[in-house]
């Protein structure tokens, strides 16, 4: 008996060192736009790209550089990601929310339409959850955007109805309302939100025994009007969590985040505009959308009893992002800058730690991050998972080793063929602007990018410039530091006991204030991988700096807001491991690789 046992574990030991890692591939806030789609209902098709012959529906580079996102180019970065996906052969792709601009109707035909392209072609199942850009609300709703770009070269309206909208050049398409959780359902729902029949299990919030699986069973429990729950006494919206088992052994845990809570209770519960944005995220779903909580725990419980590798994901960070430095943040710009409503409270991450969740990937901050959080004998690890859209473009690869060992890897797209498709309209649109004497506000240097990196790290530096420091930053403060270089900082950061003469003078007059605050937005968007795009010296500049502002005794008000700002600095380019790293979860710990 002991001989055949031996054999046995001997054998078993084999086929375990044998069997593949499994591989999951995660892309976040893609904010899909279909540059060359069209409308059901009306011959609109775009404005004419004299350098490639096509019609284009695009907005305007104006728009792009005043946003958090682009609009236009992530649509050539998503093809590229995915062609780098199917290339690794990778099966399973993970979409954690923000898959579509604003839900509308003609992006998700256009979003569907590739996605079931590469499944055909590759073989990829894709699994979505929302995000609050996809429902921006619970039900549909008329909307439309005013910058669009016209044959002309101006910026013109496409709107899903006439009485709504700024401009007099509009565009009249039902296809640009935003649509709800039913259209979104309807029109994706080969992408996880209903079970298809080669997942070996699926199920939602709202199916109670789902111990004898059946896909009949489940599908019947699918629809949508048996995914609901009253997020206010007499307010019942829709819930699109699943949980899927799209390989043997593994789980993916699909958290509908988006919390619509209603803004009057004397309205109907069908109204579309009576219900306040869902950005805040989990804060809400603690509030208002408790069934989850203990749905979460009810899965965690069944993947451990039946031996499976549970994956969480979701829209909403879980952990709060900022490495540590959000009452610095607060300090210096105050609590409803840097986008701090959206920074989880603490209990958040206890909660779902409580109930047993270990592993979560989340998006809607647009940045590279990893955070952790030990309760008790609980150990929660969020990955945040950069946006297509915004710098630094880059998805993340989960590779699962074990059950305890899991490697996560960023991937970077920096080249990106066609992304210098639409200049020729951009161009167009500049010329317009100065030949009519118009205020042009965007730097035309970004259409001399040389790659789709480039072009990212241009529209985080205009960014800044024309959004991040007029509206987070105190003027005062800012009238002051603008025009300081390295070496002024450095003798202003000195206590009367030290010698500037200690120091590399010339070093520190190769940079400015602004390229300190360009580099502090750069390490709060890509984390660690900020490091390759500023020079070494220059990091050992600020590392200098940071050291002699925490030992600065001043207590001149300008003087204390630059501390702070270095003491930011320090805290968002020294977080956890966020480019290439190992979670082990066996000794609750996480290390670079």
């Amino acid at each position: 008996m002991k001989r055949i046992f031996y054999t046995l574990f001997f054998l078993l030991s084999i086929v375990k060192g044998q069997q593949k890692d499994i591989k999951i591939a995660f892309l976040s806030d893609v904010h899909f736009q279909d540059l060359y789609g069209n409308f059901s209902d009306n011959d609109f098709k775009g404005i004419l790209n004299t350098k490639t012959g096509k019609n284009t529906i695009l907005r305007t580079m104006d728009s792009q550089l005043h946003s958090t996102r682009i609009f236009n180019e992530n649509y050539f970065d998503f093809i590229k990601a995915l062609d780098d996906i199917a290339k690794k052969d990778i099966k399973i792709v993970a979409m954690p929310g923000d898959f579509s601009d604003d839900g509308q109707r003609y992006n998700l035909r256009g979003l569907h339409k590739i996605l079931s392209n590469y499944h055909d072609k590759y073989g990829i199942n894709f699994y979505l959850t929302t995000g609050n850009h996809d429902p921006v609300g619970p039900y549909r709703k008329d909307g439309g955007k005013d910058d669009f770009l016209g044959d002309d070269g101006k910026a013109i309206g496409i709107y899903s109805k006439d009485s709504i909208g700024k401009t007099n050049h509009k565009i009249i398409t039902k296809d640009i309302a935003e649509s709800g959780y039913l259209e979104i359902l309807n029109e994706l729902e080969d992408f996880g939100f209903y079970p298809k029949k080669e997942d070996l299990f699926w199920s939602t919030p709202f199916i109670e025994n789902n111990e004898k699986y059946t896909y009949e069973q489940v599908l019947n429990n699918a629809a949508y009007s048996k995914r609901m729950y009253e997020v206010e006494k007499g307010f019942s919206v829709p819930d699109l969590s699943y949980v899927v088992e799209p390989t043997n052994g593994v789980w993916l845990l699909a958290i509908d985040g988006n919390t619509y809570i209603p803004k009057k209770m004397n309205e109907r519960t069908d109204n579309p505009s009576n219900y306040k944005g869902a950005s805040i995220g989990y804060n809400n779903v603690l509030t208002n959308k408790k069934h989850l909580i203990d749905w979460v725990k009810n899965i965690v419980k069944q993947a451990k009893q039946k031996h499976k590798t549970l994956v969480a994901f979701t829209h909403y960070p879980m952990i709060d992002f900022n490495d540590g430095a959000t009452n610095e943040i607060k300090k210096l710009l105050g609590e409803k800058k840097w986008q701090l409503e959206r920074v989880p409270n603490e209990n958040v991450a206890k909660v779902f730690a409580e109930a047993g969740l270990e592993f979560h990937f989340a998006g809607h901050m647009h940045i590279n991050d990893t955070g952790t959080r030990k309760i008790g004998d609980n150990f929660l690890v969020n990955v945040q998972v950069p946006s297509l859209a915004a710098y630094i473009p880059a998805y993340k690869i989960l590779t699962i080793k074990s059950d305890d060992k899991m490697e996560v890897n960023t991937e970077v797209l920096n080249d990106v063929p066609r992304f210098d498709e639409l200049f020729p309209l951009y161009e167009k649109e500049y010329s317009i602007l100065e030949k009519e004497k118009e205020h042009i506000s965007w730097n035309k240097e970004i259409l001399k990018s040389k790659s789709y990196h480039d072009f990212m790290l241009f529209h985080l530096k205009e960014l800044v410039r024309l959004r991040m420091i007029p509206n987070d930053w105190p003027k005062d403060f800012i009238d002051k530091a603008q025009y300081l270089n390295g070496e002024d900082l450095l003798l202003l950061s000195l206590n009367e006991q030290s010698n500037a003469n200690n120091f590399d003078l010339k070093e520190f007059r190769k940079w400015n204030f602004e390229d300190l605050i360009l580099d502090l937005y750069k390490f709060q968007s890509a984390d660690e991988l900020a490091k390759k795009d500023i020079p070494k010296n220059r990091l050992d500049n600020y590392k200098i700096l940071e050291e002699l502002f925490v030992q600065n005794t001043s207590s001149d008000l300008f003087i204390t807001q630059l501390k702070s700002l270095f003491k930011i600095l320090s805290f968002l380019s020294n977080g956890e491991p966020s480019d290439h790293f190992e979670i082990d979860l066996k000794s609750k710990s996480i290390r670079r690789l």
